[in-house]
C-alpha cells in the first residue's frame, strides 16, 4: 500500500492518512490471524462458540422485545 505526499501536506497527515487506509484495506485484523498457525478443529470450535453466543444475543433481544 502506498500513500503518496501532497504538496504543501504535512508528515503527520500523510501518516493519518495512511493508517486510515490500512483500517480501510482491513489489513491489521489479517496480518494478526495469519500471525499463529490455527489448525482448522480450532477454528470450526471457534466459529461454533461465535454461533452460539450470536443465537443467545438474538433470543435476548427477542425476549425482550416481545415482553414489552
Amino acid at each position: 500500500m502506498t500513500v503518496k505526499l501532497n504538496p504543501g501536506e504535512s508528515q503527520d497527515s500523510l501518516l493519518r492518512r495512511f493508517r486510515k487506509e490500512v483500517m480501510k484495506a482491513r489489513i491489521l485484523p489479517e496480518v494478526r490471524r495469519k500471525r499463529w498457525f490455527t489448525p482448522p478443529s480450532e477454528l470450526r470450535r471457534l466459529q461454533k462458540q461465535k454461533a452460539i453466543r450470536k443465537a443467545r444475543q438474538s433470543q435476548r433481544r427477542r425476549n425482550r422485545q416481545g415482553g414489552l
